[in-house]
């Protein structure tokens, strides 16, 4: 595990304009855009991915950055000293440290194993499902190390299978291809994962994202504790992630909308699986026709989630996203029953905690209903969040319980 990542024999150097802020990326901050780097036509002729020393204005070496000229992120740290090696070793150094962390916190190797530039692997993001894995590699230097990448997570770990997911919006912004492949071992069916006393089953190969929210963990557990006796309404309900917590957790019925059929047919499964499917409906549809219908049909329920996907994903989606949650807000409040539970979650990063909540507090008020605001949860600490970095911190919970 020794061979170096980077074939460059002399490494590139690239340097920040004389304006850029040198104390934000010297105290912490792992990204420099592209406004703030010299970007003449040696800098802009390197390959996506290239290792190469970023020096300030004055020529003083910072670090060592992956190179990537045409995102608008165009630099990325990976290392503080600008000679380190990104071999085998290192990588795999990186990935023990990051494993070290999520054993003092879980029992069972099902979690987020790699939290990207929190765990000091920009745009790399690898869940953990027992003896397989799935790297996302979202940024160029990963797509371009993948191979590296995934013998360091086996060696690592010990795990067995690998799939690469390579989809979605972080690497279109990146100028990278759609790719999904098992990289390594097989990968030929849901894997089941027990987590707050429901057993879940997570497609690794056909599903969102990797497979399964980790993130959402802790607060499906917080919600679970309010479901005892309840009627629960799950909205984007993927694979059940709240419905089958509260279940377990003695809910005495649940309902799971989402407009997936294979999410709604593993949410089903996985209440199999649990025994739990005797108390398990499915609705298939659109999120916000279908809580309307629900209004019109007159159903009601003790705790009603709502867990969207990001309706604000940069900052020029945050007006149009804001009103979307200010909306689900307003159409599920009227279908919680008096006394009853209202859980919004946001995982748009653009989002702020403050902004989010402002919404789904008009939304609520809109929906002719008063609420008291009983606790915000976050991502769970297989999360960790780079205090520099506002964009490491995504997940938001807000857990409402309304008046009559």
């Amino acid at each position: 595990m020794s061979a170096e990542t980077n074939d460059d024999a002399e490494r590139a150097v690239v340097r920040l304009r004389p304006k850029s802020d040198a104390r934000a990326i010297r105290h912490g901050f792992p990204w420099v855009f592209a406004d703030e780097l010299v970007l003449d036509r040696r800098t802009k002729a390197l390959t996506p991915g290239t290792l190469a020393v970023l020096e300030d204005a004055e020529r003083r070496p910072m670090g060592l950055v992956t190179v990537n000229p045409h995102s608008k992120i165009a630099a990325r740290m990976l290392d503080r000293d600008p000679q380190a090696r990104i071999d085998g070793d290192w990588l795999q150094g990186r990935i023990a440290r990051a494993l070290a962390l999520r054993t003092r916190f879980y029992d069972d190797p099902f979690y987020r194993l790699v939290h990207a530039e929190a765990d000091g692997l920009p745009g790399v993001v690898i869940d953990r499902f027992g003896d397989a894995a799935v790297i996302q590699p979202n940024a160029a230097w990963a797509e371009t190390h993948i191979a590296a990448l995934t013998g360091a997570l086996m060696a690592a770990t010990g795990v067995t299978r690998v799939v690469k997911n390579g989809t979605g919006r972080a690497r279109a912004l990146e100028g990278l291809a759609d790719e999904m492949a098992v990289v390594a071992g097989t990968v030929d069916a849901p894997i089941p994962v027990t987590m707050n006393g429901a057993t879940y089953l997570a497609d690794l190969t056909g599903g969102q994202k990797t497979g399964l929210f980790f993130d959402q963990r802790p607060n499906h557990a917080f919600a679970a504790k309010l479901a005892r006796g309840a009627r629960v309404l799950d909205v984007f309900s993927h694979v059940g992630g709240f419905a089958l917590a509260a279940l377990a957790a003695g809910a005495e019925q649940a309902l799971c909308v989402d407009s997936s059929a294979p999410a709604l047919d593993l949410a089903q499964r996985g209440a199999a699986a649990s025994g739990l499917d005797a108390r398990l409906s499915v609705r298939r549809g659109d999120a916000f026709a279908t809580l309307e219908a629900l209004a019109q049909e007159g159903a009601r329920f003790e705790m009603v989630i709502c867990d969207p996907p990001a309706f604000a994903p940069n900052k020029p989606a945050l007006e149009a996203g804001l009103r979307a949650y200010e909306r689900v807000a307003r159409l599920a409040a009227p279908l919680v029953a008096p006394g009853g539970f209202l859980v919004l979650c946001s995982c748009s990063h653009a989002a702020d905690l403050s902004a989010f909540r402002n919404a789904c507090g008009r939304g609520i008020g809109r929906g002719g209903r008063r609420a008291q605001l009983l606790h915000t949860g976050f991502a769970g600490p297989d999360h960790p969040q780079l205090p520099q970095l506002t964009e490491s911190g995504y997940l938001k919970a807000l857990f409402f319980r309304l008046d009559g």
